[in-house]
């Protein structure tokens, strides 16, 4: 990890240090005093409560110095005007400094799994950094580039967003060479109107990205495909429909939990066979292929280590337990991954039961999307429990659908809907609990499997 002085970062960030503090180093930061680690930077934000009065319990646990708004402290301390946009400052001329080249990922729907792929690919040919779980914002971003070791060769960074300005912040802090957008999706409709806002809020990738660095895009989405009209720089489309990509996915299989297909890119033909259900998986994989081809890995070394890919905790988990078969999907939702986790439930073998939290965010949206989900829910599964207010609409769906009312029970508790799987389950039967991160459904499975 990059070991950094205090005057080194309040040069970078245009703050102040005291004389007698300006040889301190820290490495990393956190802005959670509960969980920061001995030489940590401690960044107090103000917010709805003021972060410094938690410096004294940070120095407790071993901070080196805290990043604050607050001046005559006495303690270690870079004086700043705002923490946030410093940390931001701080981590971009980290990035410079060391060098690395950089892959951005951002996309309404699987960029996270897209983020991994990526990093699959890449390691073995590179030294390989990825921003973890939930880094992926204005903080998470700054504080991942701050914990990578300084002889990082290649930084993913996932690039997450829910209003406009957000995505170019990120991407000036991280300057991608390869920026990837995963697709157009229905996620942050409320805060960004349409599908061409969210359109406008993903290109944003490219603000920070220099003239002659790469985009690669997903050429089934169709806003992506129509963006190749007004983007000047060079441009990688992968696709499995849209024959004109440059990378196409041909002979798609599911077979057991292995899911193979043919991947064609000009005159290369070769096979790639994950160890994941869904066909919704192909893209994400495409896109890390593309990456990979892109930064010089042979197309044997990627379909092997793609063979051998472990997505991340909670995205798409299948595991046998107590004799049921779970599928734990419950990091995110948006109407397109809630659709491929229904299809992946339909497939298996047993009695089909998901259970389904609100998708949030999707403003004016919201009830259409619900809507949909119930009737796809019905053509994928034998009983429906929904959790939230918008569970309603899920209902409605599904039972337009034809599913049987008396296979629909609809939640406002997370208890209560443990409750009942636990006298209605038998085993045997097939389980998906998926819902927006908000809607905590790993709670719910966690009452239903352990109380």
């Amino acid at each position: 990890m990059a070991v950094i002085t205090l005057a080194q970062a309040a040069a970078w960030c245009g703050g102040e240090v005291a004389e007698k503090y300006q040889n301190i180093t820290f490495s990393g930061a956190s802005n959670d005093s509960r969980t920061i680690r001995p030489g940590q930077l401690f960044v107090a934000l103000v917010g709805v409560r003021d972060g410094n009065d938690f410096a004294p319990m940070a120095f407790q646990k071993g901070a080196a110095a805290v990043l604050t708004s607050r001046k005559d402290l006495s303690y270690p301390a870079i004086v700043v005007e705002d923490p946030r946009i410093a940390l931001g400052k701080i981590a971009a001329a980290l990035r410079q400094k060391i060098g690395m080249k950089v892959v951005g990922v951002t996309g309404s729907v699987g960029k996270s799994t897209t983020k991994e792929m990526i990093a699959a690919v890449l390691e073995g040919d590179y030294i390989v950094s990825k921003t973890p779980a939930n880094f992926n914002n204005d903080l998470g971003l700054p504080m991942a580039i701050l914990a990578m070791e300084e002889d990082t060769q290649v930084a993913v960074l996932e690039m997450g967003m829910s209003h406009f300005g957000e995505i170019s912040y990120l991407s000036h802090i991280a300057k991608p060479d390869i920026g990837v957008i995963t697709n157009i999706g229905t996620m942050h409709m409320e805060n960004l109107g349409s599908r061409e806002g969210i359109l406008q809020a993903k290109l944003e990738i490219c603000d920070g990205m220099a003239q002659e660095a790469r985009l690669c895009l997903f050429g089934d989405d169709a806003y992506l495909w129509r963006s190749r009209e007004t983007l000047n720089r060079p441009v990688t489309y992968f696709g499995i429909s849209n024959e004109a990509c440059h990378l196409l996915a041909e002979n798609v299989q599911q077979q057991g939990s292995g899911l193979c297909f043919d991947v064609r890119a000009g005159e290369i033909c070769f096979p790639v066979c994950l160890p994941l259900e869904g066909a919704h998986f192909v893209s994400d994989a495409l896109a890390a292929i593309s990456v990979g081809l892109a930064l010089g890995v042979s197309f044997q070394r990627i379909a092997d280590r793609l063979s051998r890919f472990q997505n991340m905790a909670g995205r798409q988990e299948i595991f046998e337990i107590k004799g049921f078969t779970i599928i734990k999907d419950c990091y995110n939702a948006g109407p397109e991954s809630m659709a491929a986790a229904l299809k992946v439930l339909g497939a298996r073998f047993g009695r089909h039961i998901a259970v389904l939290g609100d998708m949030l965010e999707l403003g004016s949206a919201t009830e259409e999307a619900h809507w949909n989900t119930g009737r796809i829910a019905a053509e994928n599964a034998d009983f429906l429990l929904t959790y939230g207010p918008n569970g309603q609409f899920v209902s409605q769906g599904a039972q337009s659908a034809g599913m049987n009312e008396e296979h629909i029970l609809t939640f406002q508790d997370r208890t209560l809907l443990a409750e009942k799987l636990r006298v209605f389950c038998a085993p045997g039967d097939v389980l998906l609990f998926k819902g927006s991160h908000g809607m905590h459904m790993e709670l719910v499975l966690e009452q239903f499997l352990h109380n």
